[in-house]
Protein backbone atom coordinates (compact mmCIF):
# COMPACT_ATOMS: atom_id res chain seq x y z
CA UNK A 1 0.00 0.00 0.00
CA UNK A 2 1.25 3.32 -0.77
CA UNK A 3 1.34 4.68 2.94
CA UNK A 4 1.95 8.19 1.56
CA UNK A 5 -1.50 8.70 -0.70
CA UNK A 6 -4.15 7.40 1.49
CA UNK A 7 -2.62 8.86 5.03
CA UNK A 8 -2.68 12.23 4.18
CA UNK A 9 -5.08 14.18 5.45
CA UNK A 10 -8.43 14.22 2.63
CA UNK A 11 -9.27 17.85 2.78
CA UNK A 12 -8.70 18.92 -0.70
CA UNK A 13 -11.19 19.27 -3.33
CA UNK A 14 -11.66 16.79 -6.71
CA UNK A 15 -8.77 14.56 -5.53
CA UNK A 16 -9.50 11.44 -7.55
CA UNK A 17 -10.60 8.13 -6.31
CA UNK A 18 -8.59 5.48 -5.54
CA UNK A 19 -9.55 3.67 -3.20
CA UNK A 20 -12.36 0.93 -1.89
CA UNK A 21 -13.41 0.20 2.10
CA UNK A 22 -15.03 -2.79 3.45
CA UNK A 23 -15.55 -2.56 7.35
CA UNK A 24 -15.25 -6.07 8.98
CA UNK A 25 -15.02 -7.28 12.44
CA UNK A 26 -11.34 -7.80 13.72
CA UNK A 27 -12.30 -11.20 14.57
CA UNK A 28 -13.10 -12.15 10.56
CA UNK A 29 -9.71 -11.16 10.00
CA UNK A 30 -7.62 -14.53 10.28
CA UNK A 31 -9.82 -16.05 7.76
CA UNK A 32 -9.64 -12.58 5.62
CA UNK A 33 -5.80 -13.47 6.03
CA UNK A 34 -6.07 -17.03 4.32
CA UNK A 35 -8.77 -16.23 1.88
CA UNK A 36 -9.53 -12.67 0.90
CA UNK A 37 -12.25 -11.14 0.69
CA UNK A 38 -15.39 -13.85 -0.37
CA UNK A 39 -18.79 -13.68 -1.46
CA UNK A 40 -21.60 -15.60 1.17
CA UNK A 41 -21.93 -18.19 -1.60
CA UNK A 42 -18.16 -18.83 -2.00
CA UNK A 43 -16.64 -22.20 -1.16
CA UNK A 44 -14.17 -20.08 1.03
CA UNK A 45 -16.79 -18.49 3.19
CA UNK A 46 -16.59 -17.90 6.97
CA UNK A 47 -18.98 -19.95 8.81
CA UNK A 48 -18.13 -17.91 11.61
CA UNK A 49 -18.16 -14.80 10.22
CA UNK A 50 -18.90 -12.05 12.75
CA UNK A 51 -21.72 -9.56 10.66
CA UNK A 52 -21.53 -6.08 11.96
CA UNK A 53 -24.12 -4.60 9.92
CA UNK A 54 -27.87 -3.47 10.04
CA UNK A 55 -29.64 -6.09 9.72
CA UNK A 56 -32.84 -4.75 8.24
CA UNK A 57 -30.95 -3.46 5.25
CA UNK A 58 -28.88 -6.41 5.20
CA UNK A 59 -32.32 -8.04 4.43
CA UNK A 60 -33.10 -5.39 1.70
CA UNK A 61 -30.26 -6.32 -0.27
CA UNK A 62 -31.09 -9.98 0.06
CA UNK A 63 -34.94 -8.78 -1.90
CA UNK A 64 -33.32 -6.26 -4.53
CA UNK A 65 -32.07 -7.23 -7.82
CA UNK A 66 -29.29 -5.54 -9.86
CA UNK A 67 -27.84 -6.91 -13.13
CA UNK A 68 -29.42 -10.65 -12.75
CA UNK A 69 -28.62 -10.62 -9.36
CA UNK A 70 -29.33 -9.77 -5.90
CA UNK A 71 -27.67 -7.14 -4.11
CA UNK A 72 -26.35 -9.61 -1.35
CA UNK A 73 -24.27 -11.56 -3.76
CA UNK A 74 -22.05 -8.75 -3.79
CA UNK A 75 -19.07 -8.05 -2.07
CA UNK A 76 -19.99 -4.34 -0.60
CA UNK A 77 -17.36 -1.39 -0.22
CA UNK A 78 -17.65 2.35 0.28
CA UNK A 79 -15.70 4.66 -1.84
CA UNK A 80 -14.77 6.75 1.50
CA UNK A 81 -14.11 6.41 4.90
CA UNK A 82 -16.43 7.00 7.76
CA UNK A 83 -19.91 6.09 6.03
CA UNK A 84 -22.91 6.36 8.21
CA UNK A 85 -23.34 2.77 8.90
CA UNK A 86 -20.12 2.84 10.60
CA UNK A 87 -21.98 5.60 12.68
CA UNK A 88 -24.37 3.42 13.50
CA UNK A 89 -22.22 0.26 14.27
CA UNK A 90 -20.53 1.83 16.59
CA UNK A 91 -23.26 3.65 18.05
CA UNK A 92 -25.51 0.86 18.18
CA UNK A 93 -28.62 2.25 16.50
CA UNK A 94 -31.17 0.56 14.40
CA UNK A 95 -31.01 -2.42 16.97
CA UNK A 96 -27.43 -2.70 15.73
CA UNK A 97 -25.38 -4.13 18.89
CA UNK A 98 -23.03 -0.99 19.32
CA UNK A 99 -19.10 -1.67 18.51
CA UNK A 100 -15.72 -0.34 19.71
CA UNK A 101 -13.79 1.33 16.72
CA UNK A 102 -10.30 -0.86 17.85
CA UNK A 103 -12.73 -3.45 16.89
CA UNK A 104 -13.37 -2.37 13.33
CA UNK A 105 -10.85 -2.98 10.50
CA UNK A 106 -10.90 -1.54 6.98
CA UNK A 107 -9.88 -3.62 4.56
CA UNK A 108 -8.47 -1.54 1.50
CA UNK A 109 -8.41 -2.45 -2.02
CA UNK A 110 -7.53 -0.10 -4.72
CA UNK A 111 -9.36 0.34 -7.92
CA UNK A 112 -6.85 -0.16 -10.43
CA UNK A 113 -6.32 -3.77 -9.35
CA UNK A 114 -9.93 -4.37 -10.29
CA UNK A 115 -9.67 -2.90 -13.52
CA UNK A 116 -6.09 -4.54 -14.30
CA UNK A 117 -7.42 -8.34 -13.21
CA UNK A 118 -10.43 -9.86 -14.40
CA UNK A 119 -12.89 -8.96 -10.69
CA UNK A 120 -16.41 -9.17 -11.75
CA UNK A 121 -17.72 -5.58 -10.44
CA UNK A 122 -20.07 -2.54 -10.68
CA UNK A 123 -20.25 0.65 -9.14
CA UNK A 124 -23.03 3.17 -7.81
CA UNK A 125 -23.23 6.92 -7.28
CA UNK A 126 -25.13 6.65 -4.18
CA UNK A 127 -26.67 4.15 -1.54
CA UNK A 128 -27.36 0.74 -3.62
CA UNK A 129 -30.86 0.85 -2.16
CA UNK A 130 -32.04 4.39 -2.85
CA UNK A 131 -34.25 4.70 -6.26
CA UNK A 132 -32.22 7.47 -7.05
CA UNK A 133 -29.00 5.83 -7.22
CA UNK A 134 -27.62 4.90 -10.59
CA UNK A 135 -25.23 1.78 -11.12
CA UNK A 136 -22.77 2.04 -13.77
CA UNK A 137 -20.44 -1.09 -15.20
CA UNK A 138 -17.04 -1.82 -14.44
CA UNK A 139 -15.85 -0.60 -17.74
CA UNK A 140 -16.76 3.32 -16.32
CA UNK A 141 -14.41 2.72 -13.51
CA UNK A 142 -11.78 4.40 -15.73
CA UNK A 143 -14.05 7.16 -15.83
CA UNK A 144 -15.30 7.31 -12.02
CA UNK A 145 -14.39 10.78 -11.28
CA UNK A 146 -16.82 12.04 -13.64
CA UNK A 147 -19.85 9.83 -12.00
CA UNK A 148 -18.66 9.89 -7.94
CA UNK A 149 -17.17 12.89 -6.45
CA UNK A 150 -14.07 12.66 -4.03
CA UNK A 151 -15.95 15.78 -1.88
CA UNK A 152 -19.38 13.54 -1.25
CA UNK A 153 -17.64 10.38 -0.56
CA UNK A 154 -14.77 11.78 1.95
CA UNK A 155 -17.06 13.94 3.56
CA UNK A 156 -16.73 14.18 6.90
CA UNK A 157 -20.82 15.22 7.73
CA UNK A 158 -23.62 14.26 5.84
CA UNK A 159 -26.50 16.01 6.99
CA UNK A 160 -27.11 19.47 5.29
CA UNK A 161 -30.18 21.06 4.77
CA UNK A 162 -28.70 23.03 1.79
CA UNK A 163 -27.94 19.34 0.16
CA UNK A 164 -30.28 16.69 1.13
CA UNK A 165 -28.96 14.05 -1.40
CA UNK A 166 -25.30 14.38 0.66
CA UNK A 167 -25.79 11.34 2.59
CA UNK A 168 -27.13 9.22 -0.54
CA UNK A 169 -24.12 10.18 -2.46
CA UNK A 170 -21.67 9.60 0.63
CA UNK A 171 -22.81 6.34 0.64
CA UNK A 172 -21.30 5.58 -3.08
CA UNK A 173 -20.30 1.76 -3.27
CA UNK A 174 -18.35 -0.80 -5.30
CA UNK A 175 -19.87 -4.16 -5.38
CA UNK A 176 -17.55 -7.13 -6.82
CA UNK A 177 -19.11 -10.13 -7.59
CA UNK A 178 -15.82 -12.05 -7.57
CA UNK A 179 -14.15 -13.65 -4.26
CA UNK A 180 -11.00 -11.06 -3.79
CA UNK A 181 -7.58 -13.23 -3.35
CA UNK A 182 -5.50 -11.67 0.19
CA UNK A 183 -2.76 -10.14 -2.30
CA UNK A 184 -5.81 -8.08 -3.74
CA UNK A 185 -5.78 -6.50 -0.12
CA UNK A 186 -3.39 -3.61 -0.24
CA UNK A 187 -3.56 -2.39 3.49
CA UNK A 188 -5.51 -2.22 6.51
CA UNK A 189 -6.59 1.06 8.14
CA UNK A 190 -7.06 0.88 12.12
CA UNK A 191 -8.65 2.80 14.78
CA UNK A 192 -5.43 2.64 16.82
CA UNK A 193 -2.01 1.14 17.93
CA UNK A 194 -4.12 -1.61 19.44
CA UNK A 195 -5.68 -3.04 16.94
CA UNK A 196 -2.37 -2.50 14.86
CA UNK A 197 -0.81 -4.87 17.25
CA UNK A 198 -3.46 -7.39 16.95
CA UNK A 199 -2.35 -7.75 13.02
CA UNK A 200 0.40 -7.98 13.43
CA UNK A 201 0.42 -10.82 15.22
CA UNK A 202 -1.74 -12.46 13.10
CA UNK A 203 1.28 -11.85 10.20
CA UNK A 204 0.27 -8.77 8.75
CA UNK A 205 2.84 -6.85 7.94
CA UNK A 206 3.22 -3.22 9.67
CA UNK A 207 3.63 -1.39 6.17
CA UNK A 208 0.41 -2.31 5.23
CA UNK A 209 -1.27 -1.16 8.59
CA UNK A 210 -2.64 2.73 9.37
CA UNK A 211 -3.32 4.13 11.81
CA UNK A 212 -6.29 6.73 11.33
CA UNK A 213 -8.31 7.14 14.40
CA UNK A 214 -10.26 10.55 11.97
CA UNK A 215 -11.52 7.39 9.68
CA UNK A 216 -13.65 6.42 12.52
CA UNK A 217 -16.55 7.92 15.11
Amino acid sequence: MPISSINETNTAMGKPLKYAFRITHIDNMPHIIKYGLVKNDSPHRNEHFINIGDQQIIQSRKENNIKGHKLSDYIPFYLGPRSPMLYVIQHGYNGVQPIEPEQIIYCVIKLEDLTNNRIDCIFTDGHALSILTSFYPKEDLTRINDIVRYEDVYSAQWNSEIDIDLKRRKEAELLVNSDLPPHLICGYVVYNEKAKSTLMELGIHDNKIIVRPDYYF
